[in-house]
């Protein structure tokens, strides 16, 4: 029974508020959402309407080979589109065209919007209605904006999950569904799938679904659990839509990923005797996973730089399941609907900061000189150059690392520099 105790029954005090600095900003693009979101929606192709630095952004990172087929696009402003000489709107019809005429099986597509000021003007909203008119309903056209000017390049799928909401069937049944909101790996949807089916919960959709033909309804008996906790403004439009928020922390760890599933549960009203014995062989593999590499995190110094917004259920993994020390605790934006969950799993004196001011976090982590720092890509190749070990918060986008069967693998994403620095030490 130890092994299934319920985290509302450690106690601590919850973690106080997020502390707010404003100064300059150092976030990765909102256009790097597409990368997992088209692996994801295999049915949809995304067209952003941006410059040559959006194309060799995307290109980059995706990896993707010259003689691929992706399922993105740039569509590229010239000269003359940003001096305003050309209809940038003529400009988007062409290159759809062209993208038809190569791709006829397409059946959604996506314009996307960057930061040019050029493209700012545009009202791609406008646009899409205009090609779902003309193109008779036969390909279905949807907009939203990955602009990393005001945002951190997670918030790419938010904007995008938010623009599907309004097109999601209305349920009007009495029979309570579960809703799983974020982009999860194929085969974390599936092990969730076994595990929820196995507690008998259901039915179970997630957003976004694998195909926008299978787009999940929602209504007033929709329970919604988020796997990812830059969702803010998805939740509030499902919430909008009748859809209920379950408050939870996030699946990550083998504590996060329990009380997830926990969450779930007991809005379904599982007994905790089933519960328990259905998570007790998954919840036993992930604490053996995670004890074989805490050894290499227990006792470490680790600062957060903002950056993905997954940095506080990331924190409390470190903290509470590698046995880590928290310095400091940077995030882009903090949603109370959102993490309440994770801030009260946070010791209280716990160091958030809210926003960034870029050369005074730096100065601290200068000073602090933690065993490991976690920030953007841009920020770590300078602190590598000063000696200190980093580790890209990107890296933990692109990894499958939800759940009970990815705890071990989280762990050793954190545990990889610092096993590098041993083996490079002279």
């Amino acid at each position: 029974m130890n092994q299934t105790a319920s985290i509302s029954d450690v106690p601590i005090e919850t973690c106080a508020a997020p502390q707010q600095e404003i100064g300059e900003r150092a976030v990765f693009c909102g256009l790097t959402s597409i990368i997992w979101l088209h692996r994801k929606i295999q049915d949809a192709f995304f067209l952003v309407v941006g410059s040559r630095t959006c194309a060799h952004l995307i290109q980059s990172a995706a990896g993707v080979m010259i003689f691929a087929e992706p399922r993105f696009a740039t569509a590229v402003l010239q000269e003359r589109d940003l001096a305003g000489l050309a209809d940038c709107h003529e400009e988007i019809d062409r290159v759809v065209a062209q993208v038809l005429e190569r791709r006829p099986q397409l059946r959604n597509l996506f314009l996307v919007s960057s930061c040019p000021s050029e493209v700012i003007k545009l009202d791609l909203e406008n646009a899409a209605a205009r090609l779902n008119q003309q193109y008779g309903g036969r390909i279905r056209f949807f907009d939203y904006s990955g602009s990393g000017i005001e945002t951190t390049f997670t918030q790419g799928e938010d904007s995008c999950l938010r623009r599907l909401v309004p097109h999601l069937p209305q349920d009007d049944s009495a029979e309570p569904r579960l809703l799983v909101a974020g982009t999860l790996p194929d085969i974390v949807e599936d092990q969730f799938l076994r595990l929820f089916d196995e507690l008998g919960i259901g039915p179970v959709d997630f957003l976004p679904a694998r195909s926008l033909d299978d787009l999940p309804p929602v209504g007033r008996q929709t329970h919604v659990v988020l796997a990812q906790p830059y969702l803010g403004d998805t939740a509030r439009a499902l919430i909008g839509r009748g859809a209920s928020l379950v408050k939870a922390p996030y699946p990550l760890g083998a504590e996060g990923t329990l009380e997830w599933l926990r969450a779930a549960a007991r809005t379904f009203a599982i007994s905790d005797d089933h519960f328990a014995q259905v998570t007790a062989a998954p919840l036993a593999r992930a604490r053996h996973a995670i004890a074989l590499q805490r050894k290499r995190l227990e006792g470490k110094r680790i600062a957060f730089l903002p950056d993905s917004q997954l940095e506080l259920p990331l924190a409390r993994f470190l903290k509470r399941e590698c046995g880590a020390e928290l310095l400091e605790l940077g995030t882009p934006y903090f949603d109370r609907q959102t993490l309440t969950a994770e801030l009260e799993l946070l010791p209280q004196d716990t160091r958030i900061v809210e926003g960034q001011a870029l050369n005074s976090q730096l100065d601290r982590v200068r000073a602090a000189q933690p065993d490991l720092t976690v920030c953007g890509l841009g920020i770590a190749n300078p602190l590598e150059a000063e000696g200190l070990r980093t580790k890209w918060s990107i890296e933990l986008m692109f990894s499958p690392i939800q759940g009970f069967e990815q705890a071990g693998d989280l762990t050793e994403l954190f545990c990889r520099p610092l096993v590098r620095n041993e083996r490079l030490a002279v």
